[in-house]
């Protein structure tokens, strides 16, 4: 029996320990998601929807294991938020008619009552988690994921999905019939020019921070060496309180 087939209670104590993760503040990665999703802020929403619909059918056609496997839950309603994207996404994952629509973060934040659970990391970890490529455990204890609300309905959907080999970009792909092929060399080229930016970005990131870290390392230097002088100012005061009192 694999994981995505094992009941909630016979969960090891390891997962249901990540799981308890809740209510971290998840800060985005310095990544071309985040850029992209800046870009994106001011954009409606609304040109979105079909995309995320086609992509709920496709899933749902390929993995209706998936959708059933959540069907023994009553109705739950899963915001998924990636920290580094200015809109969350809605998960009605009904084994009939699963949906997936996009929402402002305001607007979900003051619908909080009516999410049965809420999942908020990064774009690529929640991609990861749900691929499988990703082992969730670490993700968790890492912080790099974190949840709110029903503890039960977030592993029941992880254990619906760890099984399911989900492939986000094919399962999408499979939506447009004879023009995946054109779609997945655009997809091809897209990925390598997003991997090329991210070490950019990450070269950045390093060259940006690192005067900071060499002051960092430089006070945490003299901190080290103010430390060990107190500590030897000390040991000498104590040395001669006992010579002065061997000698009274």
């Amino acid at each position: 029996m694999n994981a995505a087939d094992r009941p909630i209670q016979d969960m090891p104590a390891g997962r249901t320990a990540a799981a308890m993760r809740k209510g971290q503040t998840v800060t985005p990665p310095f990544s071309p998601v985040l850029l992209a999703g800046l870009l994106l802020r001011p954009l409606p929403l609304a040109p979105l929807q079909p995309v995320l619909n086609a992509a709920m059918k496709a899933i749902h056609r390929r993995h209706p294991e998936i959708f059933e496997r959540l069907s023994c839950l009553d109705e739950p309603v899963y915001l998924i938020d990636p920290v580094d994207l200015p809109f969350v996404f809605i998960l009605r994952p009904d084994s009939l008619r699963p949906s997936l629509t996009a929402m402002r973060r305001s607007d979900a934040q003051k619908k909080a009552a009516a999410w049965t659970a809420v999942i908020r990391g990064p774009l690529m970890s929640l991609i990861g988690l749900l691929e499988g490529r990703r082992d969730g455990d670490a993700l968790f204890f890492s912080r790099e994921l974190t949840i709110e609300g029903d503890t039960e309905a977030v592993l029941a959907l992880r254990n619906a999905v760890d099984g399911a080999e989900v492939d986000m970009r094919e399962d999408f792909m499979a939506a447009f019939g004879p023009l995946a092929a054109p779609l997945r060399r655009a997809g091809d080229g897209a990925g390598a020019l997003l991997a090329l930016v991210s070490r950019d970005m990450d070269l950045l990131r390093d060259a940006l921070i690192a005067p900071a870290m060499r002051r960092s390392d430089a006070q945490a230097a003299k901190l080290r060496r103010l430390e060990e002088r107190i500590d030897r100012l000390g040991r000498t005061r104590r040395a001669a309180a006992r010579h002065a009192a061997d000698h009274r």
